[in-house]
């Protein structure tokens, strides 16, 4: 068989450039990404993953919770809203219960009756804070936003008014910081004496837990929280006052100033505005809002990712690669986190991992379609040499072709037509007919070596060359290659036949001799880097080639040689055809050839040649001329299709000296 070109490089070799331009055309594709806006919620899903686990957690709690709840109404009995003067109360008695600072996350924007009013107007000062709003309107020409402030007798009593509002994000989630210098939970720690810069824009809220992280009172018991509080339960603290209701806290349900957190996603709860506002609180008091990386930065992550990939598989794709794979996205979430957890910043893994992978993936698109490629040349290197099933375990393992040389012990056959060259020359006038005339026949002799599971080596002229035991296993490769041989003496004689009925008497009519040797031989690619083909080397195959030679000389189809002799012993009746002087050797080898096949074994007169050839060699050695004429003559009529080898036999016997 033979290939040529050199030998494609193998994925180690090939150069890094490709690789590296391969990670660069994936971050190019993937970086636009990075401004398209549905990623941001890809991006947001996963800070709601990463920000829950392990957060950092303040000292103490910022801020203690007046719930207005379902246990508060049952017990002051009345619907909600409720009238402004029970509010009073609940200021009077926080105040005396040691409160700093008093803010109400509801908006008294709308006058109710002037009793009710009054009556709140009254205990306001410069230690509430109340709820504004700020009422964003999309207009044709442009964005009007309107501040909804609380009633103007509730500030002139020195209530200070904060924003309230909060932007959701695309999915209805609650994950950014307020912007505003005047927000409600930045106006808290001021009115408390602990100014705080506002927050970055688009900076992101820390959460510490799902709702009711916070220490939380009923409306009820802020009321009388003597009777119903532990004490100093309100000493120096910022209590913010808002809705609490038990029956809006699923996911599922909806209820105002409720809001999806990223424990949403883990609790499958909601959590009251208000507790929101006292996370923006100790967020803000303690530095703990997390800063979102530039686009810039994350385009160099991308960058970074497809590259570190690409370093990773230059070798091509492997278990380890696989490893790496794993590694690499390890690396970029928990980095993210670590990051996250420690310096609050936010670095979304989503489309560094994304690039990594994307980079593992093509290479290992490649790598495969090289070894689809390989296996595709390797069927169509093998396919007109190896039968099919051995050219399908080639396509499924192309490492059982082993490049190089190995040594095996294989079967070699050797079959060459006898007379191609009486014929090449009674038709060398007709090229076309003699070329057709080969091809017919090396067509069925090339079938029956695929057919026993041979390799055919290579056709010389007329002659077939073929081993068996490589490249793939094939433990009794003797008895495969004498099957091979009785198949192509068959088919010589249906080829003939075929001749006759369409020539007549005037159609060649072929022969064949058949030389098969067994034993160790170097088999594997053989020849230089321009061209080379699979095949064998070895005294083996020069014995073969010569046995093949010798069937001519001895008159008969098939020569065995020894090995190839013992090894089917029990499958077919041999007869030794004489020894010979292999070169290399001082020894002379014994030749074998086929009788019949081992079913046949019993039959008397195969049973009296087998008994009376050894005779008929040692009386010709010996030189007793008389006798090996008696006994050449008598094993003639016991072996008729050996009549022409027996012949010689006579031939060289009656040449003896008496």
């Amino acid at each position: 068989m033979s290939y040529q070109g050199s030998a494609s490089s193998d994925q180690g070799g090939e150069p890094l450039w490709r690789h590296f331009a391969m990670a660069g055309l994936i971050a190019a594709i993937l970086i636009p990404v990075l401004f398209f806006p549905p990623f941001r919620l890809i991006e947001a899903r996963l800070y709601d993953i990463l920000s829950v686990i392990s957060p950092p957690l303040p000292a103490q709690p910022g801020a203690v919770i007046v719930a207005i709840d379902e246990p508060s109404i049952g017990e002051i009995g009345r619907r909600w809203p409720w009238p402004r003067d029970i509010h009073a109360k609940l200021v009077e008695s926080l105040r005396a219960a040691g409160a700093k600072v008093i803010a109400f996350d509801i908006i008294f924007a709308d006058p109710t009756t002037e009793e009710s009013d009054t009556a709140l107007a009254k205990v306001l000062g410069p230690d509430v804070v109340l709820a504004a709003d700020d009422v964003t309107t999309p207009l044709e020409q442009g964005t009007q936003v309107t501040r909804v402030n609380p009633l103007d007798p509730f500030l002139d009593a020195g209530a200070v008014a904060g924003i309230a509002s909060m932007h959701l994000d695309g999915d209805a989630y609650l994950r950014r910081m307020p912007s505003m210098s005047d927000s409600f939970a930045a106006e808290a720690l001021r009115l408390k004496g602990e100014p705080q810069a506002v927050a970055p824009d688009g900076a992101l809220i820390q959460y510490f837990g799902p709702r009711r992280s916070y220490p939380t009172a009923s409306y009820y018991q802020a009321l009388d929280p003597k009777n119903f509080l532990p004490p100093n339960y309100f000493k120096d603290k910022v209590v913010l006052v808002g809705l609490s209701l038990q029956a809006a806290t699923t996911a599922d349900a909806g209820a105002p100033d409720t809001f999806p957190t990223p424990y949403t996603l883990t609790e499958g709860t909601l959590t009251a505005g208000v507790e929101v506002q006292a996370t923006i609180l100790d967020n803000l008091r303690h530095n703990l809002y997390l800063l979102p990386v530039p686009r810039p930065v994350m385009v160099l992550l991308v960058i970074a990712g497809a590259f570190l990939a690409a370093a990773f598989c230059t070798r091509g794709v492997t278990w380890r690669t696989g490893l790496s794979a794993v590694f690499l996205l390890a690396f970029f979430i928990v980095g993210a986190w670590a990051v996250l957890r420690f310096g609050r910043v936010w670095a979304p893994p989503a489309l560094p991992a994304a690039a990594a992978l994307a980079v593992f993936g093509s290479r290992f698109g490649l790598d495969y379609a090289r070894e689809r490629h390989l296996r595709r040349t390797v069927s169509e290197a093998f396919s007109r040499y190896l039968s099919p099933d051995l050219v399908a375990q080639l396509a499924r393992d192309p490492s059982a072709l082993k490049l190089g040389g190995e040594r095996r012990n294989l079967s070699i056959l050797f079959c060459d037509v006898r007379g191609f060259t009486t014929l090449s020359e009674k038709l060398k006038d007709e090229p076309e007919r003699l070329t057709t005339l080969i091809n017919r026949l090396l067509d069925p002799l090339s079938e029956a070596v695929l057919s026993e599971g041979g390799t055919i080596d290579k056709y010389i002229g007329d002659c077939v060359m073929a081993f068996w035991n490589a490249p793939l296993p094939s433990p009794d490769h003797p008895l495969r290659a004498a099957r091979a041989a009785m198949r192509m003496l068959a088919a010589v004689e249906t080829l003939n036949a075929e001749l006759r009925r369409e020539q007549g008497d005037d159609a060649p009519v072929f022969a064949i001799g058949v030389g098969i040797n067994t034993g160790d031989c170097v088999v594997g690619n053989v020849g230089s880097r321009w061209r080379y083909d699979y095949s064998v080397l070895g005294d083996t195959v020069n014995l073969a080639a010569r046995l093949e030679s010798l069937s001519k000389e001895y008159g008969v189809s098939i020569v065995l040689g020894p090995a190839t002799a013992q090894a089917l012993q029990e499958h077919f009746v041999l007869i030794e055809l004489d020894s010979i002087a292999v070169k290399g050797r001082s020894e002379k080898s014994a030749i074998f050839t086929i009788v019949a096949p081992g079913e046949q074994r019993q039959d008397p007169a195969l049973v009296e040649l087998t008994e009376l050839q050894p005779t008929l060699l040692d009386s010709i050695a010996a030189g007793r001329r008389v006798e090996a004429l008696a006994l050449a003559q008598h094993c003639q009529t016991l072996a008729p299709s050996l009549s022409k080898y027996y012949g010689k036999v006579l031939v060289k016997a009656a040449s003896l000296p008496e």
